[in-house]
């Protein structure tokens, strides 16, 4: 019987800037099953381990805005601006019911039309 090849995800080596909006999570508290081992955190600045030559970075939790310095960048991963945007980037602008619009998409329309001093369509 063949033995069949075993696939593993391999992701790409990571750098991050100051300013990057990042999922990071606290790899002890996972594997311990501890609640509040995963959190949005935004890159503060990035240093190189003085013993190991590794960078790691300090970050702001967000949920908190609590510092964590020395975050391993294995366990962290980029929040792509384009997916935090996508509710708005794809929202059917031209549809007279915002109620088909998500939360995001409708305080995007709201603000922009306040600024055109328009206003919204009148809901029926």
């Amino acid at each position: 019987m063949a033995q069949q090849p075993q696939t593993q995800a391999v992701r790409p080596k990571a750098t991050y800037a100051k300013g990057d909006m990042v999922l990071f999570r606290d790899v002890e508290r996972f594997w311990l099953g501890q609640p509040g081992h995963t959190f949005v955190g935004r890159v503060e600045r990035s240093w190189r381990h003085a013993d190991t030559g590794k960078v790691l970075y300090d970050l702001v939790e967000l949920s908190g805005n609590r510092v964590r310095a020395g975050i391993d960048p294995d366990y962290m991963r980029l929040l792509p601006p384009a997916d935090a945007m996508r509710d708005i980037d794809t929202a059917p602008l031209s549809e007279p019911d915002t109620g088909v619009m998500t939360p995001a998409a409708v305080a995007w329309l709201r603000q922009h039309l306040a600024q055109d001093t328009a206003v919204l369509p009148a809901r029926r």
